[in-house]
């Protein structure tokens, strides 16, 4: 069986020494990163990937978002870096990784703009990875927009990336998340809040070609899947200072028709239960085998081979498998059939 990991990162030499140069960009998040060497030492990557026969990855950024790290203009300058470092990567070691996402300095929306157009037609990136949100903003904020429509002018995907931190409170009373919850609960809740965002703003009608992978297997939304579908069918009927059924009538579809489109990934933490739902709501042709590595215990094989353990232990067809394992991917990124 072949095997392409849809959603881990990884650092290219010239952005991880670049990034260790900024004031704050190793704090929080960004500090266990220099604690994963796997993230950015490609011989330590490649000890971890040998232990999987055909297996390949796409590769994405790790966190934090480049936006976070600075103006604009340091941003583009590190999706730059990034970007070609990446690009590199897939040219020298295609039998290592089957492709990447770009990654872009969103608090430059114009520059994100031009970056994302050189990484589709001089560098050959099969995607772009954007952050649910750009720096508290949301992604269905106008400046944005032009974004999304170069990645769907070119039929590339949108891979959404939780980003929250412990400064968003759990409660109004207090002034930062306390015991991680920030990241527990909160990278989820922050991907599925992005995806209504797109979903009922509209960008889905006026982008019908945009294909967006959700990371985490689609977050909350799968399991939350009454909500989201004979719930948000009644949108409106909670709220008394707005007349939200307005925006039902605008949209072409019901709100979870929307939420079926989108594509998810197994990377769940080695979860079955998660898994079993995910593939419930999305089905088998809009589900990616993703890692998440290098985030786990060991340091790189552990959630890789979790992960095959979880997929194995499934009653699923071999032509479902096969899908969820590399077809899905090979057809999303663009990537040479494997037959």
């Amino acid at each position: 069986m072949r095997y392409i990991d849809a959603f881990n990162h990884f650092f290219p030499h010239a952005l991880w020494e670049r990034v260790q140069k900024l004031d704050g960009a190793g704090k929080d998040i960004g500090r266990r990163m220099q604690g994963i060497p796997c993230i950015y030492d490609l011989d330590t990557r490649f000890k971890v990937m040998d232990e999987f026969a055909d297996y390949q990855q796409v590769l994405s950024l790790g966190m934090p978002p480049l936006e976070a790290m600075g103006s604009g203009a340091v941003s583009s300058e590190l999706a730059r870096i990034g970007n070609d470092g990446q690009a590199e990567l897939v040219e020298r070691h295609p039998d290592r990784f089957a492709g990447f996402v770009a990654s872009l300095a969103m608090n430059a929306p114009e520059e994100a703009a031009r970056e994302a157009e050189r990484a589709f037609t001089e560098l050959g990136a099969n995607g772009l990875q954007i952050h649910t949100n750009i720096n508290g903003a949301p992604l269905d904020d106008d400046r944005f927009f032009p974004i999304f429509e170069m990645a769907a002018k070119h039929g590339k995907p949108v891979l959404l990336h939780p980003s929250r931190t412990a400064s968003m409170t759990d409660y109004a009373t207090e002034d930062k998340s306390k015991y991680e919850i920030w990241w527990t609960f909160g990278w989820p809740y922050e991907t599925s809040a992005a995806m209504a965002r797109l979903v009922f703003s509209g960008m889905m009608d006026k982008l019908p070609d945009l294909k967006i992978l959700a990371h985490h297997m689609g977050a909350m939304v799968p399991y939350f899947e009454g909500r989201v579908g004979p719930g948000w069918d009644q949108l409106g009927k909670r709220t008394t200072d707005e007349d939200l059924s307005l925006v039902l009538k605008r949209l072409k579809r019901r709100p979870l028709d929307y939420f079926k489109d989108f594509y998810a990934d197994t990377a769940v933490f080695g979860s079955r239960p998660a898994t079993l739902c995910g593939l419930d709501f999305y089905g088998s042709d809009r589900v990616l085998f993703a890692s998440d590595s290098p985030f786990d215990p060991e340091k790189g094989p552990g959630y890789i081979r979790d992960t095959l353990e979880v997929l194995g232990s499934l009653d699923l067809a071999k032509q479902d498998m096969e899908k969820i394992c590399y077809r899905n991917a090979e057809k999303l990124f663009g990537l040479n059939p494997a037959d």
